[in-house]
């Protein structure tokens, strides 16, 4: 441990991170000395920044991990993994206006794991656009785009702007594998040595323990980062991303990011 070590940190605004991250950042837990700067950005601009290697910790798409495995290494503290969670593709019909290839696709980013789930599931659909994730339900809508790829809090919400459900992704991979669905990760420098890897993996845990047992004291945090979402929205949100992979992996959880990545490596460049 190092008493006088600061990390640099990036993780997205939305609910599921902020609920984890709050007590650590605010002084809650014991951080075993550790001090962190942190910023807030969209999960593609933090897949960008990993690219880069621009923070010593950061939330990153489990697709971006994969290819930047001797850069970064996972933490088994933090994830988003689960069952019945995945990335949707909607569309303003309920049934798809064209075959795969022709879709104009609205997506959240090249690098996040919806985008390499829908690659998996359809190679040949190969017009995609990368839209701000918040913005896709309204561009669809609009019908700037065939369909839209929707993930975090939009799940919630998709219905209300009139659009309807063609595929969840998610139970596709679910079926495919009998896993469940590897979506963000915390990632370390690989810099960083096992003993201090170890000890933000503890942190962030203890963070994540504090909040399951203290839910009301990070919601001011939650709320103020959360944009427009009202609060029965943002519950969902953290409840479906944040559990028990989130505090340990597991080898369940272990198993489905080897496949995750192994099916990465399969693709074609």
């Amino acid at each position: 441990m190092n008493p006088e070590k600061t990390f640099s940190l990036a993780f997205s605004p939305c609910p599921n991170d902020t609920f984890l991250f709050h007590a650590m950042l605010h002084g809650l837990i014991d951080t075993k000395g550790y001090k962190f700067e942190y910023d807030f950005l969209d999960i593609e601009e933090l897949n960008k920044n990993a690219f880069l290697e621009k923070y010593d910790i950061t939330k990153i798409s489990f697709s971006a991990l994969g290819k930047l495995l001797d850069k970064y290494s996972l933490l088994k503290s933090g994830a988003a993994l689960g069952r019945n969670c995945g990335p949707l593709l909607v569309c303003k019909t309920p049934e798809l206006p064209k075959v795969p290839k022709d879709l104009k696709i609205a997506i959240p980013g090249a690098n996040t794991t919806a985008n390499m789930l829908l690659t998996m599931m359809w190679p040949e659909a190969v017009n995609k656009n990368s839209v701000l994730f918040s913005e896709i339900e309204d561009e669809v809508a609009k019908g700037n785009f065939d369909a839209g790829l929707i993930i975090h809090e939009n799940r919630f919400t998709y219905k209300l702007k009139g659009l309807h459900k063609i595929v969840d992704l998610g139970e596709w991979w679910e079926q495919t594998t009998n896993l469940p669905i590897p979506l963000g990760a915390i990632a370390i420098k690989k810099s960083f040595n096992e003993n201090t890897k170890s000890d933000i993996e503890e942190v962030i845990r203890k963070s994540i323990e504090y909040a399951f047992q203290n839910p009301d004291s990070c919601m001011d945090f939650v709320m103020k980062h959360a944009a427009a979402m009202n609060k029965d929205v943002a519950l969902q949100h953290i409840k479906l991303y944040v559990n028990d992979y989130s505090l340990n992996l597991s080898n369940d959880g272990e198993k489905a990011v080897e496949t995750f990545f192994q099916k990465i490596q399969s693709l074609k460049p």
